[in-house]
């Protein structure tokens, strides 16, 4: 039995390169960045060149970069370190319907705060209308957060105008690139982005460690108060390891991205194809020509995710679903659901995220396992006999 990891949306192995580089810091360099020493003071100066290796994987300065244990902790930041920041202005938040949690239930932690959110639906795609944005703006609004990709179904949003609509109206703009940050070229200049969250997670960094990039001028009210970390922004001691595991991560992933983009795209291209040769019955979820290089999803009819997720597994096989199993119930994805797809459906998600350590054989190997668990599933299930029986 092969070993088959397609789900790097969801993690990604640490390099060896990052691992070699974090070492010394846990038992050689380990002194306290904050102390006046030298011991203390040269990891101060580690930090530094750490935060410009981040920058300049997203053209950004190192100043404009604050580190965070997550993205999820960097979108929490973002929104709440700007809405904290500019209360007295308004009262008005905007998010699509499609956004990771970290950010939708921030949104709803404002609106028990008695903040208004607008939920902007987006389309069969997955992508949002920028008319619908600028319609949905009032003079109240404070922010917008709208994230860059979405790790579901892959669609890649507008964000640069996006940006460009809040820029003219005031209004501040941050996006969620925790899917796009070392998958694809992130530019903030070129995005016009306010605010923009990434995390180690989908770099090769280790867990634990993200960043959230800021424009100058941009307000915000820190979530961890403490000492004088991250200029004041975020207290507590840092975690020197990982965050040279990030900058480490952040130099290797600007070297050869095409080559990587290219790659995945062509298994991923293979994968699709070889899918919809081999099933019948299944949707492809997401932009067709919008979307991450390495990123397939989609719907199988009369079959469950799960189930398929724990044949897959038995196999070798590490991939995701978009719904899941909950309180004994089983949840429809909300994203499939703000793009159209019938509950029944959506029931049969599979997310496969590839990166350049897969291969061929790989795919060969997850189409051949893949077409048999869904034709056993579908044997046993008495919604697919019933639609083969009409």
């Amino acid at each position: 039995m092969k070993n088959v990891y397609m789900d790097h949306a969801s993690a990604t192995p640490v390099h060896r390169e990052v691992i070699e580089a974090m070492l010394p810091y846990f038992h050689e360099f380990f002194g306290n960045p904050s102390t006046v020493y030298d011991m203390g003071s040269k990891i101060k100066g580690v930090i530094e060149e750490q935060r410009a290796k981040v920058a300049s994987l997203i053209g950004a300065k190192p100043n404009q970069i604050i580190f965070t244990s997550s993205g999820a902790e960097a979108n929490n930041l973002a929104i709440k370190g700007v809405v904290f920041a500019k209360q007295k202005k308004g009262n008005h938040i905007i998010i699509s319907s499609i956004e990771h949690h970290s950010v939708l239930n921030t949104a709803r932690f404002f609106e028990r705060m008695d903040y208004e959110v607008s939920l902007l639906p987006v389309d069969k795609q997955g992508l949002v209308d920028p008319d619908r944005l600028a319609n949905a703006i009032r003079p109240e609004t404070i922010m917008a957060s709208i994230m860059h990709a979405n790790n579901e179904i892959g669609t890649i949003e507008p964000v640069s105008e996006l940006a460009a609509i809040c820029r003219e109206r005031g209004v501040i703009f941050h996006t969620d690139a925790v899917a796009t940050v070392g998958n694809i070229p992130v530019n903030v200049n070129e995005l016009n982005v306010d605010l923009l969250s990434l995390s180690g997670v989908s770099l090769g960094a280790p867990k634990g460690i993200g960043a959230l990039y800021f424009r100058d001028k941009v307000r915000l009210m820190p979530l961890i108060h403490g000492g004088i970390q991250e200029s004041g922004r975020r207290g507590g001691t840092e975690n020197i390891p990982a965050i040279v595991g990030l900058g480490k991560a952040s130099e290797l992933a600007s070297q050869g991205l095409a080559d990587q983009m290219n790659h995945v795209e062509g298994l991923r291209n293979l994968l699709v194809a070889g899918i919809h040769e081999r099933v019948d019955q299944i949707v492809e979820t997401g932009h067709p020509d919008r979307r991450l290089p390495g990123h397939a999803s989609f719907c199988a009819a009369a079959i469950e995710g799960e189930a398929l997720i724990f044949m897959l597994n038995a196999e070798g096989i590490c991939a995701n679903t978009g719904s899941a199993c909950a309180s004994k119930a089983l949840k429809t994805s909300p994203v499939l659901v703000a793009i159209g797809i019938p509950p029944d459906l959506a029931q049969g998600s599979i997310v496969f995220t590839l990166d350049s350590s897969n291969t061929v054989d790989e795919v060969e190997y997850v189409l051949d396992k893949f077409s048999f668990a869904v034709e056993k599933l579908r044997s046993l299930s008495p919604i697919w006999r019933e639609q083969k029986a009409a």
